[in-house]
């Protein structure tokens, strides 16, 4: 969404000359998407951005199908993917397509020894378990338990965290994601029947200039291949910047729910779009208030789309024998819909504490071996009487 914001010492006219204290220049970057047509942010570094000192080996990380088409509702139980030390190393993709791939996440350490860049897509990063601080070029973002961090793609980042505790749901996103366009005006300014605005965001702060030389490791994604680089300077040098392309979070607490007489639609859960897959989140709501209303889902077919829902907290009205980071997957070209009894037990309930993310592609789904191995093979079957 296009949002202003400045840091740091920038000079009043921008492409024009900026001086440092000795008198030499500082090097201007445009951060910029679409070519030179979509959003952009203009820094200012104290050394030249383009310093590449050696270019070493390259990685395949592109994920493998092993399972290419799918017709099953399938389960998967998120948290048994066992924690790793290294943050790359411990993002394992469970399911993807041509447009995202949809990963887990449970590192134990913060990025210290290298940084990172994925050219190849925005990332959404939701957090369901730790808290800490996102560090980029253009500033840091503390973080925690509900925030989601969308990092533009391109964007040089570390990941701190404050214990080793740590549990994320990723989105690699090969289409820019952008607030649903339906709750912003024609300027960009998200309206009054938006279910979060603009105050909600966690926008960049304090931003650490380096002025150091030396060799600093950077991992770069392109093309489904990982690249390891030395750069000459610290890549966080950048002394002012300003413009509308930037990392910013948003708590999932702080989305407010529409709710109605009926049952509501899954788009008014919406919080993410882009033109290949959209982001809901359900949270704590009031139910339905029509006398007879049936505050639990009708069933309905997805003829168009593969339907992710991550399981976040709470209680999950519509669904038996769910926990925290379990996964269901709803394929196109099925119906789906409550578990036996639930559609029932929902009549005259008041409200919800059920906390989830939801994923719609409009591609479907493939798995990975990563996601075979937690799936309980029998889901499919649980709408049996």
């Amino acid at each position: 969404m296009p949002l202003y914001h400045k840091l740091g010492k920038i000079p009043q006219k921008r492409h024009t000359q900026f001086k440092k204290a000795d008198g030499t220049l500082h090097y201007e970057q445009l951060f910029g998407t679409i070519g030179f047509d979509g959003m952009s942010s203009l820094m200012y570094h104290l050394h030249r951005p383009t310093q590449v000192k050696e270019v070493g080996k390259t990685e395949d990380v592109s994920p493998k199908a092993a399972v290419e088409y799918n017709i099953k509702s399938r389960l998967l139980k998120g948290l048994q993917i066992k924690p790793e030390n290294d943050y790359l190393s411990s993002r394992k993709t469970i399911l993807f397509n041509t447009d995202v791939h949809v990963g887990l996440a449970a590192p134990k350490q913060s990025m210290t020894d290298y940084f990172y860049k994925n050219t190849d897509a925005d990332e959404l990063i939701f957090i369901h378990e730790g808290s800490g601080v996102l560090k980029t070029l253009l500033g840091e973002i503390p973080f925690e338990y509900g925030d989601y961090i969308l990092i533009p793609r391109g964007m040089i980042y570390q990941i701190h965290f404050d214990a080793e505790d740590n549990r994320l749901l990723i989105a690699e996103s090969y289409h820019p994601i952008y607030t649903p366009k339906r709750y912003r005006n024609w300027f960009g300014q998200h309206l009054e029947h938006s279910p979060f605005c603009e105050r909600d965001f966690k926008l960049p702060q304090n931003l650490q200039t380096h002025d150091e030389k030396g060799e600093f490791v950077m991992k770069v994604k392109k093309q489904g291949q990982l690249h390891h680089m030395v750069y000459a300077t610290h890549p966080f040098d950048v002394v002012g910047w300003d413009g509308y392309n930037f990392p910013y979070a948003f708590s999932i607490h702080n989305f407010e729910p529409i709710t109605g007489r009926v049952h509501q639609p899954p788009p008014v859960h919406q919080t993410f779009e882009t033109g290949a897959f959209v982001v809901c989140s359900f949270c704590p709501r009031l139910y339905d208030y029509h006398p007879q209303a049936i505050p639990a889902p009708y069933n309905h077919s997805n003829i168009d789309s593969d339907e992710v829902l991550y399981y976040v907290d709470g209680d999950f009205m519509s669904r038996k024998g769910i926990d925290k980071g379990y996964i269901s997957l709803h394929p196109a070209g099925i119906p789906h819909g409550p578990h036996p009894g639930t559609y029932e037990a929902s009549i005259g309930k008041k409200g919800t504490e059920e906390l989830a993310v939801m994923i719609d592609t409009f591609k479907p789904l493939q798995l990975t071996q990563t996601a075979m191995d937690i799936d309980d093979g029998k889901y499919y079957q649980s709408w049996l009487e």
